[in-house]
């Protein structure tokens, strides 16, 4: 495995590559390696013939008041990690690498991005898309990997995809989780015990939804009251917002007749974490 730490060495390291005919897998990740990412490595790893993985902690997706400077970086056990899941190469640019100026130019998805965390993060999203671009033209991927916990993302990134005509294929992987069904976010790390516990409100809540859904149910609100009144249960979570939306444009749907998100995002002490199920009527299943 190679650390890379410029976008030359990248580019150089990824044209070697495919000359000799690999397909390249690219995980783009903020570090603190956990479980979650194993998946999307493993992913990768098994599809295709050289795995790249970014670790890079992007300043244009936090706002002034979030925790750019507090999230938590530890290259050396990201390294042991990958090193362990069989990646080939780490892309560890600093700040001053990725943005050498003042960005002037960024990549916006339009409307994708005006509910559910983008409503309460102005700014993330453009965020986001601009850096996953920046790394996509780095990086040359042929498909690029992107968790289900994080919804809203994986639908803007796939938005952008298509819009863009980006000659990458993108694959979303289950959310991986905890024993006690808690999503693997490197934010549990923020979490004291009893906060830890608490937390499990979120998946207690989606579970109850998707046992709703289930058994027939297909009134929108009354699948957000039913996760509402188990965030209700733990006086540490304050809820941000619990809502039902269909799961490729994310508009928000009152009846539910098509494949839907139902997304959950809540303050558990000061840690913000988010959660979400997929749900298709047709199939009568959750996803």
């Amino acid at each position: 495995m190679e650390v890379v730490t410029t976008v030359q060495e990248m580019r150089q390291a990824v044209a070697r590559a495919r000359a000799a005919g690999a397909r390249i897998g690219f995980v783009p990740t903020m570090g603190a390696l956990h479980e979650g990412h194993g998946a999307l490595v493993d992913a990768s790893v098994a599809e295709c013939d050289v795995t790249v993985v970014s670790i890079f902690v992007n300043p244009l997706q936090f706002g002034p008041a979030e925790d750019f400077h507090k999230y938590p970086r530890d290259l050396e056990a990201d390294k042991a990690f990958c090193q362990a899941r069989g990646v080939d190469f780490i892309f560890a640019p600093s700040e001053k690498e990725m943005y050498p100026e003042p960005p002037r130019a960024f990549v916006e998805v339009e409307e994708l991005t005006a509910g559910l965390c983008g409503a309460f993060r102005p700014g993330h999203f453009r965020g986001v898309t601009t850096v996953v671009t920046k790394l996509f033209h780095i990086v040359m991927p042929d498909v690029a990997y992107f968790g289900q916990k994080d919804y809203q993302q994986l639908a803007v990134i796939r938005r952008m995809v298509d819009d863009l005509n980006f000659p990458v294929e993108i694959r979303g992987v289950p959310t991986v989780r905890e024993a006690d069904g808690l999503a693997m976010s490197s934010r549990n790390r923020y979490l004291n015990p009893e906060e830890r516990r608490a937390a499990t409100a979120l998946y207690r809540g989606l579970t109850a939804a998707k046992a709703l859904l289930e058994q027939g149910e297909r009134n929108a609100d009354r699948v957000r009251q039913r996760v509402r009144e188990e965030l209700a249960k733990e006086p540490l979570v304050r809820e941000q917002y619990v809502e039902v939306v269909d799961a490729d444009d994310l508009s928000q749907v009152s009846y539910i007749d098509g494949r839907v998100a139902v997304a959950v995002a809540a303050f558990v002490g000061t840690t913000r974490l988010i959660d979400n199920i997929v749900f298709d009527p047709s199939a009568e299943r959750t996803e």
